[in-house]
């Protein structure tokens, strides 16, 4: 199956296993995908980095299930597995919380417990090994009052009690934040909607990124036309067409010649900015663009992508973004990057974070980033936001999105 017929695994509800070594999270994981995905071994500690497997939960869909390594682990390694174990919180919508019926609960559970219901993260607790001779059935009432959590007996090795666990899975994922429209509630159905998608070196050969595909998909999914076309040919497509469109959505890098060339009374937005809505928290996004006005020479920014991908000639990121900020501020910036599920922890030095679209990652993981911008101190945009307010066009491109708002303080 190619990668276009599969779904994204930042569009799938990312559910983690969390408990000490041990307590048999890898072998839940392949009790639950009916398959050997997780190595197995009756060594403590045999996971060391979270691992991930996509599978189908119906009626939820599409899923992850992210293995992830003991609570307890020790050590100089054992600390650096927690940490990862620690970040992946950030992107978790439901968590099963994992005991070893032979050992029961510790400071361990209760713990990461706490932190899970801290970023209110549905939890649905599990004890693991029930078929176990000493273990005593007894001892489940008082672990249910500890923890203040329903368990549910399992044995991952017999697979007994894994149909009654997938039924409270699916019970908890209701109290996982509805899905949001990425466009379909912008539009109506029949409505004319152009996309404008530049192909240049930075393009994927033979196909779409994803933010591209995925606004498609959801205007056929509201039966709205997608009409495609690159920016080089706008102007005669706008003119071909019988009647004006709904809506223009662009790339942002192609904001300037798009804005230009589409006449004001048809709503004009970018990828971008649908992925700050979709994705994150786009009113956050628009309130960062207010401190660039206030950057120096000098200033730190930290510009923060989701995933990791081989640099063009012209990269976003790494070229054209600073170039366009610098020449903005007139004057050098110090830029610092980061790219894939880690985010650096000294946020509060930077005056200014400029984070992707976020595509790869999921929403949870995205606004988990800009809460801890907020904590920080520190302001963050995205590119398409940023972009558009460098070159005055914010308040046009988020009108198309009623709850968009401008502060108080205005945009640059």
């Amino acid at each position: 199956m190619g990668t276009l017929n599969q779904t994204p695994n930042s569009e799938r509800l990312q559910i983690t296993l969390f408990g000490r070594r041990n307590a048999g999270k890898s072998s839940l994981i392949n009790a639950l995908a009916n398959q050997s995905v997780a190595l197995v071994s009756a060594e403590p500690g045999t996971t060391t980095d979270p691992v991930i497997k996509a599978m189908e939960l119906l009626p939820l869909g599409p899923i992850v299930l992210i293995d992830t390594a003991g609570i307890d682990d020790h050590g100089t390694l054992g600390e650096l597995r927690v940490k990862r174990t620690y970040e992946v919180l950030n992107r978790t919508d439901l968590a099963l919380l994992v005991l070893d019926a032979t050992t029961g609960v510790s400071e361990f559970e209760t713990e990461i417990l706490k932190d899970l219901q801290t970023k209110k993260i549905p939890v649905v607790g599990v004890v693991n090994k029930s078929d176990l001779e000493n273990y005593t059935k007894a001892e489940l009432s008082s672990w249910e009052q500890n923890l203040s959590l329903p368990l549910i007996e399992v044995s991952a090795l017999n697979k007994t009690g894994i149909s009654t666990l997938k039924t409270a899975i699916i019970k908890a994922a209701a109290a996982v934040e509805p899905e949001i429209s990425l466009v379909g509630d912008l539009i109506q159905p029949g409505d004319l909607v152009v996309l404008v998608i530049p192909i240049d070196s930075a393009a994927p050969k033979g196909r779409l990124i994803l933010p591209q595909q995925q606004v498609l998909r959801d205007l056929l999914d509201h039966d709205a036309i997608g009409i495609v076309t690159k920016e080089t040919e706008l102007k005669a497509t706008l003119a071909s067409l019988s009647r004006p469109p709904a809506l223009v959505i662009t790339d942002s890098q192609a904001f300037e010649r798009v804005s230009a060339e589409t006449p004001l009374e048809v709503p004009l937005t970018s990828f971008s900015i649908l992925q700050a809505r979709y994705k994150g928290d786009l009113s956050k996004l628009i309130a960062g663009t207010t401190a660039i006005q206030n950057l120096k020479p000098g200033d730190r920014v930290l510009i923060a992508e989701g995933c990791t991908h081989h640099r063009q000639k012209d990269d976003i990121g790494t070229v054209k973004l600073p170039r366009w900020l610098q020449n903005y501020i007139g004057g050098e910036l110090h830029f610092e990057w980061s790219s894939g599920m880690e985010i650096p922890e000294n946020l509060a030095e930077f005056k200014l974070i400029i984070h992707c679209g976020a595509c790869m990652l999921n929403r949870r993981a995205m606004l988990q980033r800009i809460e801890q911008a907020t904590t920080a101190g520190v302001p963050i945009v995205n590119y398409g936001v940023l972009i558009a307010a460098l070159q005055g066009i914010l308040p046009r491109v988020i009108s198309p999105i009623p709850e968009a708002k401008i502060p108080n303080q205005g945009v640059i």
